[in-house]
């Protein structure tokens, strides 16, 4: 029997929007796996839970072993995997299937703030943390392969489409890209613009531009094309606003959608926000938390949205037209 409504839904969740509930403290993070079937979130209780998609949106994996908040997270290209970094000063390596930790990455000195896996070619990890560190993780052999210095805590970290560059967002307000393959000590380029400390990152799916999320209460896109004729300082081509930050100094974080089409932010004034890239407007301003949403994340096939939030909770709603 169809729902009611059923004949003008755009997706296959059971109900136009879906609460998921069973974490004990603050969410910090969320990610749909690369399928669509499944989505993963993380936060202050130190727990990842995997969840249905669809259906009753079900809590099916609780993956334990950090001993401080989680704080960002990310399935492997494959979605057999998620890679996870905490407030414990480790990068964690999790099997879905078998419900456990594989591996634990240890070599920051403070808490780490971000982790990303690389998109193609070898399987890497890069990592952010208080120590000012970047590292990066060879998953083949298990270990650091290098570490770029800096002194500054790293808030969030990206791989470039190529995985030949890394963006890391900074306290001191900027965002440096290190050269992967020379791996020298000093970054090739830095972009300068945001007035205050850089929460997010996100590289679009075509590899071309790169958004960031500032406790200056702006989005940033830059260029980040190898051939840009500019000069550096004209790589950031358009500021969003709608999204903000307050005393909180959550790690709010930004993301693509996978058709470059959208892009969307956490924010603290408990919205899910959302802007149309082509004509860089927000489009969207959807309600329900109550608390900052911390982390959004688009669904890789249909048009669904998962929302993370310091009121504990997170939320899947389906886009309109």
């Amino acid at each position: 029997m169809p729902l009611p409504g059923s004949a003008n839904r755009k997706s296959g969740l059971l109900a136009p929007t879906m609460l998921l509930t069973g974490h004990d403290a603050e969410v910090f993070a969320v990610e749909f796996s690369p399928d669509g079937r499944h989505l993963v979130s993380g936060g202050f209780d130190k727990q990842l839970l995997v969840w249905n998609t669809y259906g009753e949106c079900e809590n099916f994996c609780v993956l334990k072993g950090h001993t401080n908040a989680v704080l960002e997270l990310h399935w492997s290209p494959e979605g057999n995997q998620v890679y996870s970094c905490s407030a414990d000063m480790s990068v964690a390596v999790w099997d879905v299937e078998q419900g456990k930790r594989v591996k634990k990455l240890s070599g920051h000195s403070a808490i780490v703030n971000s982790v990303q896996p690389s998109r193609r070619g070898s399987p890497m990890l890069v990592s952010g943390g208080d120590d000012g560190t970047v590292k990066l993780w060879d998953l083949r052999i298990r270990r650091c392969v290098h570490t770029f210095e800096h002194q500054y805590q790293m808030l969030a970290v990206h791989f470039d489409d190529t995985s030949d560059r890394v963006f890391a967002g900074s306290l001191d307000n900027n965002i440096y890209v290190f050269d992967v393959r020379k791996r020298g000590e000093e970054p090739m380029m830095t972009l300068e613009g945001h007035a205050d400390n850089v929460t997010g990152l996100s590289v679009s799916a075509s590899g071309n531009w790169l958004l960031s999320n500032s406790m200056d209460q702006t989005i940033r896109m830059w260029d980040i094309r190898s051939y840009f004729a500019g000069a550096t300082s004209e790589r950031c081509s358009h500021v969003l606003q709608g999204a903000t930050h307050n005393f909180e100094k959550n790690l709010l974080r930004v993301r693509w959608s996978p058709d470059d089409k959208f892009a969307t932010a956490g924010s603290a004034d408990r919205f899910v926000n959302i802007w149309d890239m082509r004509s860089k407007s927000l489009v969207y301003k959807l309600p329900g938390h109550n608390g900052s949403v911390t982390e959004c994340a688009f669904h890789p096939k249909e048009p669904i949205i998962a929302s993370a939030s310091s009121d504990k909770t997170l939320y899947l709603g389906e886009l309109g037209d």
